[in-house]
């Protein structure tokens, strides 16, 4: 193994550890309030879920901004600039967050309308939300601090941090409701706990083994300053695409469930599954794209084309690895997977017939993974905005023909192309407009 392989797996492996731990933690929570007496708590579990995930979801510029800015001033061995740009980004956190606490009443009446929960179920999944929205200062400020970590080539702080969490998050949530009698308010709170126990131990880890750095570039003055605070200033047009563009991807996820679900709860189940094909392939992927922020984004603030042709060669190599791994497992245990997924056996009669199209994900949507990571640690966002945009666009076309004849068939074409498109289109982007700025 050469040396760009050593550097790309020690920022990938610990990436994918993190990513591996998220769907144990939702696990644990279901299964904590699936004993509370009534499938009402986990119907508002699961809404207040979605409303966060889709909120924060919209604010993930604060950790790939910063980590695509970080890694180039690396590069560029400014570590003044270095410390500023995490600075900047938990400024403009802090006030994104406290938006977030003073607008929570209007932002849950839009969530809610957008999810649609019923009659039973939006009392109590309100509790939740009323409860875990007083975790956004710890959530967005680990956004910053996660981003920066990967822009420093560390991801395992990252990881460590994440695992810490989620184990604070379980142990928090069963001392509430087992211990303290609790319910609903119980598991809200202990991720609350979780939360800023996490950001608690990343500044602490911040300050071990950074502390000197910001000792030497960095004053407390700095922090109230308003300077290049909204938007972060040269970082501004950098937050507005990955906005932008994450709006086009919230847009096609929110269309392809509602589309779904308007196909009778048999297809909405089975799509639901077979998301979860996407979602266990974007576990590794997600790795190497964060390989792709923290390496190319250095060597390219470092101006060496050499390098850096080299690590973007050996990251699509990664790439076809395992997809062909995937691709392979999928196609030999696809059904075997989706009978572990579910035991509702007109569930998985009916995946039989679209099984077909989980074969077809890894090879969709790969390069999309390695070349958003790349774009991060490029800064070249506007790419990033135009392929989802485009690719979001055919999503709608494609959809709009195919559905009258071909009903859910004609929705996985749109996906499949959807994931496709984003990852060819930034492909041409990248030769057209990047790879002569290199």
């Amino acid at each position: 193994m050469n040396l760009r392989d050593r550097q790309i797996l020690q920022i990938a492996l610990p990436s994918i550890v993190s990513n591996i731990t998220v769907p144990l933690l939702g696990m644990i929570d279901v299964a904590i309030v699936g004993h509370m007496g009534s499938a009402i708590y986990i119907g508002a579990v699961a809404v207040g879920s979605m409303v966060f995930n889709l909120v924060y979801w919209l604010f993930g510029f604060l950790r790939m901004g910063t980590s695509g800015m970080t890694s180039q001033a690396l590069g560029r061995r400014d570590l003044a600039e270095v410390t500023k740009i995490l600075v900047r980004s938990a400024k403009l956190a802090l006030t994104m967050a406290i938006a977030l606490i003073v607008l929570q009443v209007p932002l849950r009446w839009l969530m809610f309308l957008l999810i649609g929960p019923t009659a039973d179920v939006a009392p109590i999944a309100a509790t939740y939300y009323y409860i875990v929205i007083w975790g956004a200062p710890a959530s967005l400020g680990l956004f910053c601090l996660m981003g920066w970590f990967v822009g420093m080539q560390n991801t395992r702080i990252p990881m460590f941090v994440s695992i810490m969490q989620n184990v604070v998050n379980i142990l928090a949530s069963l001392t509430l409701v087992y211990g303290f009698g609790m319910k609903i308010e119980g598991v809200a709170f202990g991720t609350v706990i979780a939360q800023y126990a996490g950001l608690l131990v990343a500044v602490g880890l911040l300050v071990k083994y950074y502390g000197c750095l910001f000792r030497r570039f960095w004053s407390v003055r700095q922090f109230f300053s308003l300077q290049r605070t909204i938007g972060y200033g040269d970082g501004y047009s950098v937050n507005r695409d990955i906005f932008l563009r994450t709006l086009f991807l919230v847009a096609v996820n929110l269309f392809f469930t509602s589309a779904g679900a308007r196909q009778g709860a048999v297809i909405l189940s089975v799509n639901t599954v077979m998301l979860q094909f996407y979602l266990f392939f974007s576990y590794f992927m997600d790795g190497f794209a964060y390989a792709g922020e923290a390496l190319c984004g250095r060597l390219y603030g470092a101006h060496n084309r050499d390098a850096f042709c080299g690590t973007l060669r050996r990251l699509f190599g990664w790439m076809t690895v395992v997809t062909v791994a995937y691709t392979v497992i999928y196609i030999l245990c696809g059904m075997g997977i989706i009978n572990l997924l579910t035991d509702e056996l007109q569930v998985a009669q009916t995946a039989r017939q679209y099984i077909g199209w989980a074969w077809l994900i890894p090879a969709a949507g790969c390069m999309a993974f390695i070349w958003d990571g790349v774009f991060v640690g490029l800064t070249a966002t506007r790419g990033m905005l135009v392929a989802s945009a485009v690719a979001a666009l055919l999503f709608f076309c494609i959809y709009a023909v195919t559905v009258g004849f071909w009903g859910n068939h004609g929705l996985w074409l749109a996906q499949v192309v959807y994931l496709a498109m984003r990852g060819l289109i930034q492909t041409v982007w990248y030769r057209l407009k990047l790879i002569n700025t290199l």
